[in-house]
């Protein structure tokens, strides 16, 4: 399959200069110009056409394609009215396969919009997809709700998508890290985390200051059961990691959702074996949802 143009470096360039369109940095536009690893965030969503492919900022369309070519069906949601028109030409060949929403996925940080979750709703029944795989090379300011929310309120079989090399070290991260905290006890408690790849700044443009990365993020059902409640988890987590260097016993005692009498908090933390100065990006994951039993 000979790869798009649009992918490459001069071409979009030249597509955006034409029509006097600049990179928008408030909205993370960079786009992935390298067409290898482009190829390999393709290979690990394992797109079949028994699968809706969801794309949370479409840019010029050139992944939109791809998607197109492999999936059953394709909703893309793009903010940026100038890149969604560039879009909608792109997959002018795949009409009534593709479903474009020019619109922010997200109603707030804790929500996405509904709208666009009924739509994709009507793009499943229409295609008879039985799947869904969230596949983007996710703008950087929207990429931790985006993964958190899907996650959260709808889990499709995986996300395959690119995030900011910061984000990834998060999701990734492991007790006792500088980077453990609430992102990487929530995702790790409902899904299977993997990194795909580290990408150097330049395989994008234009190029970020930082690195990047592909990771996947394989939801399981299993874990999720044991969480229960996921809201509520999520925001225990948000609460207890309010004050990152306050230990146990200080965090849930002054917990934003109001104080707890300190002998309280002693003695469930005792009932739990856990020790009150210890902080909680010490703790596992099943201590986290032992303290979210007990606390949240």
């Amino acid at each position: 399959m000979e790869p798009s143009p649009r992918q490459t470096l001069s071409y979009l360039r030249n597509l955006l200069g034409e029509r006097g369109i600049r990179p928008r940095n408030k909205l993370g536009q960079n786009f992935l110009i390298d067409l290898n690893l482009l190829d390999l965030l393709l290979r690990a969503a394992e797109l079949t056409p028994d699968d809706l492919a969801v794309e949370v900022g479409s840019g010029t369309g050139s992944l939109t394609v791809r998607l197109a070519e492999q999936a059953g069906a394709v909703l893309s949601v793009e903010i940026d009215p100038a890149l969604s028109a560039m879009t909608e030409e792109a997959v002018a060949p795949f009409r009534g396969k593709v479903s474009l929403i020019h619109a922010d996925i997200l109603r707030n940080k804790n929500e996405l919009r509904s709208d666009v979750l009924d739509a994709l709703d009507d793009l499943r029944r229409r295609s008879g997809c039985v799947r869904e795989k969230l596949v983007a090379n996710l703008p950087y300011a929207v990429a931790v709700p985006v993964i958190s929310n899907f996650l959260l309120d709808r889990p499709p079989e995986r996300l395959v998508v690119t995030v900011q090399w910061e984000i990834a070290e998060r999701l990734l991260a492991r007790p006792g890290t500088k980077d453990y905290g609430a992102l990487a006890v929530l995702v790790q408690s409902l899904a299977d985390v993997e990194l795909i790849r580290q990408l150097p700044p330049a395989v994008f443009w234009p190029r970020p200051q930082v690195a990047s990365a592909i990771v996947r993020i394989v939801p399981n059902p299993g874990k999720r059961a044991r969480v229960g409640d996921v809201h509520r988890f999520r925001d225990f987590l948000r609460d207890l990691y309010t004050h990152r260097r306050k230990n146990l016993r200080g965090a849930l005692a002054g917990s934003p959702r109001g104080r707890v009498p300190r002998a309280e908090v002693d003695r469930k933390l005792a009932e739990l074996g856990l020790d009150g100065t210890a902080r909680a990006e010490t703790l596992d994951l099943e201590q986290h949802l032992r303290l979210c039993a007990a606390f949240g």
